[in-house]
């Protein structure tokens, strides 16, 4: 008998049988593996170059382009609540104290106003009869006027790319916010708020598309509970489908007998998150523009979150008025000397409730 056996052959059993389909699925062939992805560089609500100072440069026209798109200002004005109404504060003020005069009324006086506040720049054109006698003073809007020649003493009115008429010389009152680069054009000061002011309206508009649209990342459900078939996942993802769009928001009803406790999870994504920024932003921009126009918050209508509230509302009137509205009624006043008469006065500004004007008769 020979001592040395032949080798036995070895066959590993596997504990279970793997299934052909299931070896020759992508998902076994594919090992898993991780995957990076960035967001990409953070973007600014408005290009620098759409809005901030470009410098004045000479139209094929012969006249000088603002330093500053007027089209973005006059955008921006309606933009949000606090911006546009810190700028109607001002020009209420002016035009509740203006005097009334027969060479300008009240209504040219309220639009030379409110374009020297957005624009920085205010004009108005002087009048004359046939026979050299000076009528009203007519009001041109900021956003359409140029001005240029050699010294800069020609004015076009340009309201579109295709009309354009240069207005006789020496007729244009042009008022204007000292600029520190150029002197062609006035500069508004509330430039460093507008970034708020955009940043504030965005956050607004973002809120509304959240909710409007109802498919954004909310939430994750999460299911792994063995008791769910895959005709009750196939209808709770359709259920969920379904409350996508206006409407949305809707509640869902999930019956689970024998489920475990954590079987089905609602993982929040977003919907936190997103308010609180929300929140954070409203509020920051909202002081941000309040102090790019120097507005006491009292004067325009904002509630305080403290129990303290922000004063006396009529001192802090009073010290605005003295230190914002009184500096603007004396660059108001320098028509007066270029005219050479008083047609710009104004009265005291008082809250007695003193009528500011003739009172009518309701007799008459």
């Amino acid at each position: 008998m020979n001592d040395t056996a032949t080798p036995k052959p070895r066959v590993r059993v596997p504990a279970y049988q793997v299934s052909d389909n299931v070896m020759d699925s992508p998902a076994a062939s594919s090992k898993a593996r991780a995957e990076a992805f960035s967001f990409g560089d953070p973007e600014p609500v408005t290009s620098m170059r759409d809005f901030f100072y470009e410098g004045l440069w000479l139209s094929a026209d012969e006249w000088y382009e603002p330093p500053i798109p007027l089209d973005v200002l006059a955008k921006s004005y309606r933009a949000t609540a606090h911006h546009g109404s810190a700028l109607q504060v001002k020009r209420n003020i002016l035009l509740r104290t203006f005097k009334p005069h027969p060479l300008l009324n009240r209504q040219a006086f309220s639009g030379l106003a409110l374009d020297y506040l957005v624009f920085g720049n205010g004009y108005l054109e002087q009048v004359f009869g046939r026979l050299g006698k000076r009528l009203p003073f007519r009001h041109l809007r900021s956003r359409y006027m140029r001005r240029g020649g050699l010294n800069a003493d020609r004015y076009w009115w340009v309201p579109n790319f295709v009309d354009r008429v240069e207005l006789p010389a020496g007729r244009v009152i042009h008022l204007l916010e000292p600029d520190i680069d150029q002197g062609i054009y006035g500069v508004p000061d509330y430039i460093g708020s507008l970034q708020s002011a955009w940043l504030n309206e965005s956050a607004t508009l973002f809120r509304r598309r959240y909710y409007l649209n109802g498919s954004h990342a909310g939430f994750i459900m999460y299911v792994n509970d063995a008791s769910h078939d895959k005709q009750d996942i196939d209808d709770m993802r359709q259920a969920l489908k379904d409350s996508k769009g206006p409407g949305n928001f809707r509640n869902l009803f999930l019956y689970s007998p024998g489920g475990k406790k954590d079987g089905v999870q609602v993982i929040p994504v977003s919907e936190v998150a997103a308010k609180d920024e929300f929140w954070n932003i409203k509020n920051i921009t909202r002081d941000d523009q309040l102090a790019g126009h120097r507005i006491p918050p009292q004067l325009m209508g904002i509630i305080p979150q403290n129990t303290g509230g922000f004063g006396d509302v009529e001192k802090a009137a009073r010290v605005f008025v003295a230190n914002e509205l009184e500096p603007l009624q004396a660059t108001m006043r320098e028509i007066n000397d270029i005219v050479g008469e008083e047609i710009v006065s104004f009265r005291p500004y008082s809250l007695d409730g003193e009528p500011s004007g003739p009172q009518l008769d309701p007799t008459k």
